[in-house]
Parts: structure tokens; sequence; C-alpha cells
């Protein structure tokens, strides 16, 4: 007989139905936002495009995603990625977002721990002898975005970053009515996903000392309010337009050295430990459109929640259709923070999961 330490070591399922389904995940978080990658035993997401299969995993298999973000697997603020194949012949590996609410087009807390994930998983090729950063191209349902690894030995070993697919803005100083605070003046600009953006001090709020749930109740009316009262529309692709969510700010927009803070309220009343990837990559390009910052100046953006911290800036133009847009890289930093295997028995009456309010 094996000693309990022997038989401990050797990692496996616990015994379950051969027929139930366990998908093998890998948990890692970016600024503190989690991150739950599915990596084995998904079932196939049919769908000739990434995004027919963001539309194939919302129809068929929306219960996966209940499964792996909701309790008592996950919690209301899990975010999760199953990886796919891509038909973009230049992406290492494709990518589809999960969130509380559904499936979003863009999260570039994800892309920078999936950058170390494809590294470390083999799921691109080995850097050559001695490089220092690896290359790793991910499909997004935005489209291809690139992310750059600190790499030692062939191995992940410090901060990535990635750069975006081009962000723009798509209204400025728009007028909208929120109730409980009147008119508000606020900016819709888009980063692989559309935000609205707003000094938390325009709606009697700080961004740094204001309770969170204060901060996400009115964030979340300022999102309906928006989704009432202005169409959002993308230029490309009908599958992104959408609003995403909320980031109040510090109102520090002006280039500075110091970091500004934000805090962004996105899906259903989720918060973003993190300072938000793609809110990141759209807050640069509102600042750029604006004039408050120049191609290659770094900003350092700060959570109000955790304190954590990305960079960002805009690298160089480019276009989204008719509008001029601007390619931004945002750098930050991912960690490991344990692996699992999630199985859901037939006699489970939370199988499916749930999620409170």
């Amino acid at each position: 007989m094996q000693t309990m330490e022997a038989a401990l070591a050797v990692t496996r399922l616990p015994p379950h139905d051969p027929r139930t389904p366990a998908l093998s995940v890998v948990d890692m978080h970016t600024g503190g936002e989690p991150l739950r990658i599915v990596h084995a035993g998904c079932p196939e997401v049919a769908g000739p495009t990434l995004l027919a299969k963001r539309r194939y995993m919302r129809q068929h298999l929306d219960h996966i995603r209940r499964r792996l973000v909701f309790e008592p697997r996950g919690h209301r603020d899990m975010y999760g990625a199953i990886l796919v194949p891509s038909e973009l012949p230049d992406a290492h590996l494709g990518v589809l977002f999960l969130h509380n609410e559904g499936y979003s087009s863009m999260c570039g807390h994800a892309v920078l721990a999936l950058g170390r994930f494809a590294l470390d998983f083999d799921l691109v090729p080995a850097p050559p002898k001695g490089a220092r950063e690896a290359r790793v191209n991910i499909h997004c349902p935005c489209g291809l975005v690139t992310a750059f690894v600190e790499c030692e030995g062939g191995r992940s070993c410090g901060p990535v970053r990635f750069h975006s697919v081009p962000a723009f803005v798509l209204a400025s100083d728009l007028t909208v009515d929120v109730p409980g605070h009147g008119k508000v003046v606020v900016d819709i600009a888009y980063g692989g996903a559309f935000y609205a953006f707003v000094s938390a001090e325009k709606l009697g709020l700080d961004v740094c000392s204001s309770k969170a749930r204060d901060l996400m109740d009115a964030a979340s009316t300022l999102t309906r309010a928006v989704k009432a009262q202005f169409k959002i529309s993308h230029p490309e692709s009908e599958d992104l337009g959408f609003l995403y969510g909320t980031i109040l700010t510090d109102g520090k927009d002006a280039y500075s050295e110091e970091a500004t803070v934000n805090i962004c309220v996105f899906a259903d009343e989720q918060v973003d430990r993190s300072p938000t990837g793609s809110g990141v990559t759209a807050r640069i390009a509102l600042q750029y459109h604006k004039g408050l910052l120049q191609l290659n100046q770094t900003r350092t953006f700060k959570s109000s929640t955790t304190g954590s911290v990305f960079t960002g800036c805009a690298v160089r133009e480019a276009k989204c259709g008719d509008f001029k847009a601007v390619i931004v890289e945002v750098a930050g930093q991912a960690h490991y923070t344990g692996t699992a295997n999630l199985t859901v028995e037939d006699g489970d009456p939370l199988r499916d999961g749930f999620l409170l309010k």
C-alpha cells in the first residue's frame, strides 16, 4: 500500500462517472483580476470563424460558462477563457472570453495572462536560445492582438505587454440624462470593447475614497442610460457593437508621470480588480484624441480597488473604418494561482451554477 503522501502527490480526478465532462483549468490573475483558462475537456465549439464560435458558444454551450464562473466553482467576479482554434494563419491560438453576463470581445488582463500561459504550455514555438522576449499572437473576438512575453530559458519570467487592435473614440462630450444625477457629459471609446468614461466627480463621488458599492451603482446606472440613449456601432462588425461597461476616473486625463486612477464596472455589475487592459487601451485612445497625450508617452493607470498598475502608450496611428485610431501598448504582470479539474455530476442540482444578486 502506498503512503498517503505518495497518493496525494499523484494529480488525478476523484472517483466520478466517466461520462461526466471534466474541464481542466489553470487559474491566473493579472493585477488582482482572476482568469480561469480552460485548456482541456471543453466540448467542441463549432464555427468557421472566431465570431461564429462565440455565437455557437452562447447558443449551445452556455452551461459551460455558468459552470466555470458562477458559484459554487467560481464567484460573480470570476473571468474565464476558452481556447479554440483560429482561422487566422498568423494566430497561435484563439480565445473566447467569459464573464458573469456572457461573452466579451476583448480582455486585456486575460491577454497578458494568456501570453505567459501560451509560452509556458508550449502553445507557441520556443523562442531562440538567449531570447529575452517571446511573441504570442492571440486571436480575440475583436481581432488579432500580439503579446510580448519576457522570458528566460524559453519560459516566462516577468511582465507581459500587448499591442491592441485599432482603438478609437466613438463619441466625445456626449450629454446623457442619468437618473439620479441629471445631465452628465461622457465620452465613449473603443479598445477592443466599448466603454463610457466619466470622472467620478461628475457623479458626486471620489474614485479613490467612495465606497465600492456606490461606485458600482453609479457606473451601472450610467451604463444603462447610455445604452438607452445612444446607439453603439462598430464600423467593421455588428458583433462588436455593444457597450461593455463604464469606467469612472479621477479626471486626471492630461499627461503626467503620476498614476491616474480608475475603476471599471462591466457586464452584470462585475468589478475589475485590475486597471482593465481594454479600458486602458480605450482611455489612451481618448487622451490621444483630445490632444492630452502624444505618441510613445507612457502613462500609469492604477486600479482603485486593489492599487495594481498597468502602463499604456499609443505607439502608432491607425484606422478603423473611417475613424482615426491608434495602436496601444499595455503592460502588466500576470501570475499563476493554481490548477484544477472541474467536474459536474448528473445528480448535482447546481450543475449550471448560480449567481447571487
